[in-house]
């Protein structure tokens, strides 16, 4: 699904060039379910935002659904973003002007679907997600754990084929981190390719493989032997 090939970032100032990422070799198949961690500064979110289109690397070759992302125009990127990929915050970045019946159907509306279509598709999150007597109130009405389960609903109402969580527990106390991990495994189990960045080891527990990265470079690349069955 995901093939990244000698990938560098780098910013150019006047004398030196510093790398955020250098020579990132990955393969993420269909239906993993995979953990990046490692120190503040290691390229993580760097990574993830290039995954998930929303930045570019410097060099190398990227590789989405055996597209040439690296060769595509804008234009092209941001429909495969719009109809491939889900993305979930730290900061929740729900739009706090609208309700939460108005931020899971955002981006169905972006993709064109059809208001019957759409109606049906933000009920069925509502529902999921046990917040039909929500669907009214405004994110600042909602607690953290609740902002946050509007941003995973938001983010796999288009039933993406993959989901890019970045810290999505870390405004979060542990029980509701956990309520969020038991989420993804579920969504996972289901099908659904779910790359996460996070700090926390009990986090990376729910994955089924975790890459460490250090100073922009990966250091390890395991698969776990055990996944949380909590």
């Amino acid at each position: 699904m995901i093939k990244l090939r000698d990938l560098d970032k780098y910013v150019d100032s006047k004398y030196q060039r510093t790398f955020i990422l250098k020579g990132i070799d990955l393969d993420i198949q269909q239906g993993e379910f995979v953990t990046i961690m490692g120190p503040s500064g290691a390229g993580k979110s760097t990574l993830m935002n290039i995954i998930g289109m929303l930045d570019e690397p410097s060099a190398g070759e990227f590789y989405f659904l055996d597209n040439p992302v690296h060769k595509l125009k804008e234009r092209q990127k941001s429909e495969m973003h719009k109809h491939h990929i889900g993305f979930i915050f730290q900061a929740y970045h729900l739009i706090d002007e609208l309700t939460v019946y108005e931020n899971i159907e955002t981006p169905l509306l972006y993709k064109g679907v059809k208001s019957a279509e759409r109606k049906s598709m933000v009920a069925e999150m509502l529902d999921r997600f046990q917040m039909v007597a929500k669907k009214d109130l405004f994110p600042e009405q909602l607690s953290g754990g609740q902002q946050q389960l509007v941003g995973i609903a938001r983010a796999i109402v288009g039933q993406p084929k993959l989901l890019l969580a970045d810290e999505p527990t870390g405004n979060l106390h542990s029980e509701q981190g956990d309520e969020i991990m038991e989420i993804f495994k579920k969504l996972n189990d289901e099908g659904m390719t779910i790359l996460q960045v996070t700090h926390s080891e009990r986090c990376a527990s729910y994955g089924k493989r975790t890459i460490r990265l250090v100073d922009g470079q990966v250091v390890s690349d395991q698969v776990s032997s055990i996944q949380n069955q909590a």
